[in-house]
């Protein structure tokens, strides 16, 4: 601390002694501008010349070189300059810092609830959306399930009468099929059975048979079955062999039919 306050001590010796140069400086040229004056010719009116000054400087006694003229702008700094008005900063204005939160926080309270207002509205409609969209597919899977079940009913029903149909035709064809029963009376020969036999055949004695034909619409034989023999088997065949090769008419109904033949056959006188 003893070394930092002697150093501020001593620091402004040379600047004194060059103030002190400088104020010498300036006193012995003023002298010598009124030493000049008071030496001067009184000059004639005529004659009105400004000549410049002239300023000598004279070296101070002392070993001190006078200070150059520009170490005399350090002069300048001890001339106070005159004192520029303070401009004081301009005061915030009340109004403005007092209303600007205000009119701020008003419009951020508004957007506030103008966004609530949107958001509200726009769940409002997201909320409608959906249940009219849920509405519409429910609707739609019932109007679905509708049309299946029809569509479902449609094919039983459909299903049903072709059965139906199928049966009806099949007890048709088969009534069609299921051979009509005629008397003897009934029966239309288009070819009647064409039987030969001797005595011999017949055993030198009367003999009776009978067999079931079955013919079709059209009046083919389509099967003999004795039912009931002569006794003798080599008539029987003859008998059978006969009737297969006969044919009865066309059946008007266009139904097959069923008969019974009976043979009497008595041997020739």
């Amino acid at each position: 601390m003893s070394h930092s306050s002697s150093f501020n001590m001593q620091a402004p010796n040379p600047m004194k002694k060059k103030i002190i140069a400088a104020v010498v400086a300036v006193m012995i040229g003023h002298v010598g501008v009124f030493w000049a004056v008071s030496h001067m010719q009184t000059p004639e009116l005529k004659v009105i010349e400004k000549k410049p000054l002239k300023i000598r400087f004279v070296k101070i006694v002392e070993n001190v070189p006078p200070p150059p003229p520009p170490p005399v702008e350090p002069v300048k700094p001890k001339v106070q300059p005159k004192p520029e008005p303070k401009v004081e900063p301009p005061k915030p204005k009340p109004k403005v810092i007092a209303q600007k939160p205000q009119i701020i926080k008003e419009k951020v309270i508004h957007q506030d609830d103008t966004v609530d207002k949107k958001k509200l509205e726009q769940d409002r409609l997201e909320k409608e959306r959906l249940l009219e969209k849920q509405r519409l597919e429910q609707q739609k899977r019932e109007q679905d399930d509708k049309e299946r079940m029809k569509r479902e009913q449609d094919e039983r029903e459909r299903a049903k009468r072709e059965q139906d149909e199928r049966d009806r035709q099949r007890r048709e064809q088969e009534e069609k099929s299921k051979p009509r029963v005629i008397s003897e009376g009934e029966i239309e020969w288009s070819r009647k059975p064409r039987l030969s036999f001797t005595n011999k055949d017949l055993g030198d004695q009367t003999r009776s048979a009978e067999v079931v034909i079955d013919a079709d619409a059209n009046g083919n034989i389509t099967n003999v079955k004795l039912a009931k023999s002569s006794g003798l088997p080599s008539l029987d065949d003859k008998i059978l062999r006969a009737v297969r090769n006969a044919k009865f008419k066309t059946t008007r109904d266009g139904r097959p039919v069923r008969a019974s033949l009976p043979f009497d056959l008595k041997p020739n006188g």
